[in-house]
């Protein structure tokens, strides 16, 4: 199973930890392990380049685990209303989207938040 944990500060959503893997399929046909990757990255891509912020990510090559904060997400740490919106509105919608998948893949992913 994989666990993605959100992490929040004051309700605003900054971050995640991923841990796991899904055990869907074989490595190599895993629909849920690629979507997770590659939502992720997406995330990852989009928040440095779209948004010309810092993310800092830890990705474990052994273990897989994955570690994404976007500080700019906040608002002591960031005086642009408008980045902080958006780069919080990118890690909120994939928490949706992994909320969206537990309907169908319940077995495979688990989905949390936590305020920190």
């Amino acid at each position: 199973m994989t666990k993605i944990t959100f992490l929040k500060k004051n309700g605003i959503y900054y971050g995640f930890r991923e841990t796991g893997h899904s055990g869907f399929a074989d490595e190599g046909d895993d629909i849920v392990c690629a979507a997770i990757s590659a939502m992720t990255m997406l995330i990852i891509n989009a928040v440095e380049v779209s948004y010309a912020s810092d993310v800092d990510y830890k990705i474990d090559e052994e273990t897989t685990d994955i570690t994404v904060k976007c500080l700019a997400a906040l608002p002591e740490y960031s005086e642009d209303e408008n980045k902080r919106f958006a780069v919080a509105g990118l890690f909120y919608a994939y928490y949706i989207q992994l909320c969206d998948m537990l309907e169908d893949y319940y077995d495979f992913i688990e989905v949390s938040e936590v305020e920190e």
